[in-house]
């Protein structure tokens, strides 16, 4: 069977490496002042200041190129499965409520903790995904087109444990991302019905 296109994958994918590129070409995208005049986090920017746009922008800029690179080849690999599984609307208000999610937990974090931080990335909203997939999985007996629920157990915590073991991590909005995008594909996603069982006829 041939398998839908998945244009909002591909467009949100788009999305995040023209804004790189738009970084690197107007500044650094490793300069954190010039990221942060561009969009990025930062918790005393949108509580005192009221920059809540900075939730949103921020889920679509990176820090160098294997920020990018490693969220992009995630995004890649699974947002098609998951868009193809709640459909496209659905799939881009996810995957925004995730990454904006995702920021406003790390936000509520860093504030409680009286820390300065600048944050930028995609990897709430990619944790997200992850995190739908796996309920999509397990819901569907473990399998959801070529994905098992062993393949996403195990990319999870090998996610987890590379973001605890290095630093400038930001690991709240990961754990953060991943619960928020369990919790709306409990709510969005719809299991297909079963097919009726070919053994069994009705007489008209």
């Amino acid at each position: 069977m041939r398998r839908k296109r998945s244009w909002v994958n591909g467009t949100l994918i788009i999305l995040n490496i023209v804004y790189f590129l738009y970084l690197e070409i107007a500044g650094s995208s490793e300069d954190t002042l010039f990221m942060l005049r561009h969009g990025a986090m930062y918790t005393p920017l949108v509580i005192r200041e009221r920059e809540y746009y900075r939730l949103l922008t921020a889920v679509f800029m990176h820090f160098g190129i294997n920020h990018i690179m490693n969220n992009m080849l995630v995004l890649f690999l699974l947002g098609d499965n998951l868009e193809r599984a709640l459909g496209r609307v659905k799939y881009l208000i996810f995957y925004l409520l995730c990454g904006v999610g995702a920021n406003i937990v790390s936000l509520y974090a860093e504030a409680k903790k009286s820390m300065q931080v600048v944050g930028a990335g995609a990897s709430g909203a990619v944790f997200g995904v992850v995190g739908g997939l796996l309920y999509i999985v397990v819901v569907n007996r473990g399998r959801l087109e070529d994905l098992s629920t062993h393949q996403l157990v195990v990319m999870v915590l090998f996610s987890l444990y590379s973001g605890f073991v290095r630093n400038g991590v930001n690991n709240v909005a990961h754990i953060a991302g991943l619960v928020i995008g369990i919790v709306l594909a409990i709510i969005f996603y719809k299991r297909p019905e079963r097919p009726a069982d070919p053994d069994v006829w009705e007489w008209e």
